[in-house]
């Protein structure tokens, strides 16, 4: 493997994970979610990346002209990849389950993964659909 080849790949990755981790941060500050109350705000960056990981590899992988060799790593591994958080997800249901919370830490883990998966699929469905009718 040629590693000065995948320079440009680490480089866009970065920057777009530096963007994206800023912008949940900036969710955190708009948005903070008080000691033992239910995680809204990661659940919402969970799933609204999700939903536009779900938008971007339709964009990237189904559309006729293939986009620039850099844009899926910088969107999809960096950007998004910096604004979803696997990490705080599982910090925040670690809290809430410690604290006793079981039924809204169980809730929680449950919703999240759920609200995800359906996130990803309905962006994927309605940019298809979109692609299609625009194809037409």
């Amino acid at each position: 493997m040629d590693v000065r080849g995948q320079l440009p790949v680490v480089a866009v990755v970065a920057a777009g994970g530096a963007l994206g981790a800023a912008a949940r941060y900036g969710a955190s500050l708009v948005w903070p979610t008080p000691a033992g109350a239910f995680p809204w705000t990661t659940l919402v960056v969970n799933v609204s990346g999700c939903a536009a990981i779900g938008v971007l590899m339709v964009l990237v992988a189904e559309v006729a002209a293939p986009p620039h060799r850099l844009v899926r790593p910088f969107l999809g591994t960096g950007v998004l990849g910096g604004f979803t958080t696997f990490s705080t997800y599982a910090l925040d249901t670690q809290r809430l389950l410690s604290a006793g919370d079981t039924a809204r830490g169980v809730a929680y883990m449950g919703a999240t993964v759920v609200a995800a998966m359906a996130a990803v699929w309905a962006a994927t469905f309605a940019t298809r659909g979109a692609l299609a009718r625009r194809t037409r």
